[in-house]
């Protein structure tokens, strides 16, 4: 009973994860956010390889068959994200550290 509980608890990650993510990165890519994203003085290719592959690997995370690749894929993306902050001296990371735990939940719950 346990370990269903754990595959369930999981499954709930993976789609929970996999929506906020696609909608997130949709949102990043509209043209509204590219004010903001200017203002880090960060190139444009850099929004959009982000937005692009969070949302390729949150379509990944939602097909059973390609879960651990986007969550993994989810992780380096996000890692990269927060790298890029801090680097930037941006220090609010908090909602990419509690993503990239929870990518790799379940990238190590479905492996």
């Amino acid at each position: 009973m346990n370990e269903s509980r754990m595959r369930c608890a999981v499954t709930g990650l993976q789609w929970t994860l996999g929506i906020v993510i696609l909608i997130e990165a949709i949102l990043f890519l509209l043209p509204a956010a590219r004010h903001n994203f200017s203002q880090t003085h960060v190139p444009e290719i850099v929004r959009q390889i982000l937005g692009w592959g969070e949302i390729i690997g949150s379509i990944l995370l939602l097909i059973p068959r390609t879960v651990v690749r986007g969550a993994w894929l989810l992780v380096i993306l996000f890692v990269l994200a927060i790298a890029i902050h801090l680097l930037h001296g941006m220090f609010n990371v908090g909602n990419l550290a509690i993503y990239t735990a929870a990518a790799c939940a379940v990238a190590t719950g479905k492996e």
